[in-house]
């Protein structure tokens, strides 16, 4: 299909109306040209051809080779880059072959450096002339009139060195020069990373995207572009991630800020190497939620002294290493900082929570809050919420995730065998990752979630067709940053994810239930108004925006030690000094930081975190699981009397549970050993005595004066 055919079948024309159509694109009359030049790259008849005027036509040439071309083609879909949305040319080497050959051509491509002459001949005993960019895809670089003033190339052949060109005396910038009412001017590292971001898709008003030629590549050019823009408002810096980008980026942003101090400088924290990587990684929208969520560059990137004083418990001691006199830097943020900065931040917040819908579980939710909001670090942690059926412990979790920002959230009621394995490499990087039924996975499923949980990471080895239909293996690599939060009924049948979980039960007595009933029938009443619930998710998710990602340090780590009843006392002791971090992380704006920006763990943070984490070590602690021991609790109470025999419908009765809630717990109460038939028949009922009634609260005190002491110590170095 020629450029002709193309016309035809892209307009629905005649091939007449097609060559007229074409003839007004390349602004060539028709009546001043011999018939054979409509094949030829159309050169005016001036004997004096301008830059602009030949590097026009030549551009036009190179964009209709594109759609003739499949290298070209499978190039730009590599990137993910649609050559009907995008400027875009081929240069296959062929523009000055044939029919299309002319002096003019020849000269004017030898003058601006298309053509280089080696003084070679070909076969035939022609002038034989190097390419410049051959087999590369180009860009053109326009000027202030919207004039193509030089091209850049970019190598479709993966095996090249050299995959960067540009014509000689370089000028021009790329895609043209920003408009007059530009507010906030977007700079990219290269040109493919420009041509990556759709401007109509990012849904912000006077926005324009510029690309510079490297890392050294913000031209004079660019700057007094730059100086005209009257309405400017706002940088944002979206070079690579890498070192050189982030030194290029903290370099210009300096330049820019000495120059003009009123301008707001902020830079995107990409998923992807680099701006391009990460489109082919995610849907387009990926740039409009990296926009607005960009941070201020200088917070990122420098060591801002501050005035301010953090607040420090009356109960802690100093810090056993000598901090810094910095704390985190501090900006605009209304009423959340003052929220953060205020004493008691733990226990204000877990008010917000419970004002947020969730009722009771004060331990529990702020445990839930702690371990979401890991998925901002770079080791995140995960909870599996165990309870019966009806229990709430899937309303537990939603609410939870409610009060992160919603598109860092990702909940699933099903994950199929391999689908983990599908997504984009940064797909489920610094995501929350909701499970509502982890009873519904299949072990495949659960496998793949373990090591994600483990390693963070997911490998597999897959076969795919190349271009000539042939399957070969490739690598894939899914990346999962992410904390999680997941349901189940069954606790003790997932002990892998268990070790690497924390486990939580779903508070099932009587007077939790009552509470619930109350909270419900107040708001049937009216008594608590959905606004108010709203509006507390809308604030904690603000100030969950508001936390920034820190080192930390805790000096008091090597005397922090866990009762020897605890079962896999490894793992729990990683986990209590993950939670004390999270802790210390929440409370980022009252503590000091090292002189490397780490902050510091203090005393406070780690009573608060033993109070939230107590359950859970008691948990580990105990032989049995959440919703196991509550029944065992309850039963007890029933029996009243270790010597007692009882029949399984009079306690299913009396407890208010089901008989497969009853029929699965006692069979599990059996097999431990804790509970024995003592007689009876199967007609009139089994009946059943508890073999080994354990002091459970006994065990809780023991744990808790174990973990108080130890605190105290600290206190008293």
């Amino acid at each position: 299909m020629d450029v002709i055919d193309f016309i035809m079948y892209r307009e629905n024309c005649t091939k007449h109306e097609a060559i007229k159509k074409a003839e007004n694109l390349l602004g060539v009359d028709s009546e001043n040209l011999q018939p054979e030049n409509h094949q030829a790259i159309p050169v005016l008849p001036n004997s004096e051809i301008s830059r602009e005027q030949f590097l026009t036509s030549i551009f036009q040439y190179f964009k209709n080779a594109v759609h003739n071309s499949k290298p070209a083609r499978d190039y730009l879909e590599s990137r993910r880059l649609d050559y009907r949305k995008i400027e875009v040319g081929y240069n296959g080497g062929q523009f000055h072959h044939g029919k299309r050959r002319d002096e003019k051509l020849i000269e004017s491509s030898l003058q601006y450096g298309l053509l280089i002459d080696k003084n070679n001949l070909s076969r035939t005993g022609e002038k034989a002339f190097s390419v410049f960019g051959k087999w590369c895809i180009c860009f053109a670089l326009k000027n202030k009139s919207g004039e193509v003033v030089s091209l850049y190339f970019r190598s479709t052949l993966a095996e090249s060195d050299n995959k960067h060109f540009y014509l000689k005396n370089r000028q021009g910038l790329y895609p043209g020069y920003p408009e007059k009412n530009t507010k906030i001017l977007i700079l990219t590292e290269s040109i493919i990373d420009a041509c990556s971001i759709e401007k109509e898709k990012l849904q912000v008003e006077n926005c324009f995207v510029l690309a510079c030629y490297g890392t050294n590549g913000l031209t004079e050019e660019h700057r007094q572009a730059i100086a005209a823009l009257k309405e400017l408002q706002e940088i944002v810096f979206a070079f690579d991630m890498d070192g050189a980008g982030r030194e290029a980026a903290k370099k210009y942003a300096t330049m820019f800020r000495s120059k003009y101090p009123d301008l707001k400088i902020t830079t995107l924290d990409l998923p992807g190497k680099d701006i391009n990587e990460t489109l082919q990684g995610h849907d387009e929208s990926i740039f409009t939620e990296l926009l607005n969520k960009r941070k201020d560059i200088f917070l990122s990137i420098e060591k801002i002294k501050t005035s301010t004083t953090p607040i420090k418990s009356s109960k802690a001691s100093e810090p056993m290493c000598p901090p810094s006199s910095k704390s985190p830097p501090a900006e605009d943020l209304g009423g959340s900082l003052d929220f953060l900065t205020a004493p008691r931040l733990l226990y204000r917040l877990n008010g917000l929570i419970g004002k947020a819908g969730i009722v009771g579980e004060d331990e529990s939710r702020m445990l839930l809050f702690l371990i979401v909001i890991s998925y901002m670090n770079k080791q995140p942690l995960h909870a599996l919420v165990q309870g019966s059926s009806g229990s709430g412990k899937t309303h537990i979790i939603n609410r939870i995730a409610d009060l992160m920002p919603p598109e860092d959230v990702l909940r699933f009621t099903r994950i199929t065998e391999s689908s983990l394995y599908n997504w984009g490499e940064f797909d489920l990087f610094g995501k929350v990752v909701v499970i509502e039924d982890l009873d519904g996975l299949k072990e495949d499923a659960l496998y793949a979630l373990r090591e994600f949980i483990s390693n963070q990471v997911l490998r597999s080895s897959v076969t795919i067709k190349d271009k000539k239909g042939n399957n070969r293996s490739q690598h894939k690599i899914v990346k999962g940053q992410f904390s999680s939060l997941s349901a189940t009924t069954k606790g003790e049948t997932y002990e892998d994810n268990m070790n690497r979980s924390f486990l939580l039960a779903v508070d099932e007595s009587k007077e939790q239930t009552q509470k619930i009933v109350d909270y419900q029938n107040r708001r049937i009443a009216g008594e608590i108004s959905p606004d108010e619930q709203s509006k507390a998710i809308n604030f904690v998710q603000s100030l969950v925006r508001k936390l920034k990602h820190y080192e930390i340090i805790n000096p008091y780590a090597t005397k922090l030690f866990l009762p020897e009843k605890v079962h896999k006392v490894r793992r729990l002791n990683e986990m209590y000094q993950a939670v004390i971090k999270q802790v210390t992380f929440l409370n980022q704006y009252q503590r000091k930081l090292t002189g490397d920006n780490r902050l510091i763990t203090e005393i406070e943070d780690i009573e608060q975190a033993t109070e939230i984490l107590f359950e859970s070590i008691v948990l580990k602690v105990d032989e049995l699981d959440g919703s196991l021991r509550q029944f065992f609790e309850r039963l007890k109470k029933y029996v009243k009397d270790e010597g007692q025999e009882f029949v399984l419908r009079d306690v299913r009765q009396h407890l208010n549970i089901s008989k497969t809630q009853m029929f699965r717990h006692i069979q599990s109460l059996t097999e431990l050993e804790y509970i024995k038939p003592s007689g009876g028949y199967n007609n009139t009922g089994i009946k059943y005595r508890i073999a080994y009634w354990d002091n459970y609260q006994k065990i809780r005190a023991e744990v808790k004066d174990f973990l108080l002491k130890q605190i105290e110590q600290l206190k008293a170095v």
